[in-house]
């Protein structure tokens, strides 16, 4: 069955990143591991923490890639770390592997990650943009005659303008 897309609508054209942006959002399911916050520092600036107790920068991965940021973390296990086995009474502390991903909005870039006191924080910035309005310069001219008589001779402006252009079509279209 095909889906039909909002994005699909004829007036909106380019927009097809945003679909696939969505689709990638809907097929993340990552449960609730590791937890993490999301903070705006001020209009520009954004903050992702993360809670990563017992790893170390070695164990993480942060990449960014089409507007996507991928954190993931891998920890040797226990004993290998320090070349003997451990052998835990209790084990509260989670250290499987995990992998979340966030999508950002076009134009965000990622500044800075650091790693302190068993939180992953992540530095963002929106780029302030000016913004303004483009406008169009309206060409006068005879897009009509060229239109219509194809390899018509085009007429130089000493020669009559637009009005001897339209001429010259039509005579060559009576022929």
């Amino acid at each position: 069955m095909t889906r039909l897309s909002f994005f699909q609508h004829p007036s909106l054209l380019g927009f097809d990143h945003l679909e696939r942006m969505l689709d990638e959002f809907g097929e993340m399911s990552q449960g609730g591991y590791p937890p993490y916050n999301i903070e705006q520092l001020d209009d520009h600036h954004y903050q992702i923490s993360i809670a990563v107790a017992g790893f170390s920068d070695e164990d993480l991965d942060v990449t960014f890639n089409r507007n996507q940021l991928t954190v993931s973390g891998k920890k040797k296990t226990g004993g290998e770390a320090n070349g003997h086995d451990k052998r835990f009474l209790h084990q509260g502390i989670a250290a499987r592997e995990f992998e979340r991903r966030f999508v950002l909005a076009e134009g965000i870039e990622v500044t800075d990650a650091h790693l302190d006191n068993g939180l992953l924080t992540i530095e963002l910035v929106r780029p302030q943009v000016e913004e303004s309005a483009q406008v169009i310069p309206i060409k006068k001219g005879n897009g009509v005659a060229r239109g219509i008589a194809r390899g018509a001779k085009k007429a130089l402006p000493h020669e009559g303008g637009v009005k001897a252009q339209k001429q010259n079509a039509a005579a060559k279209l009576s022929h």
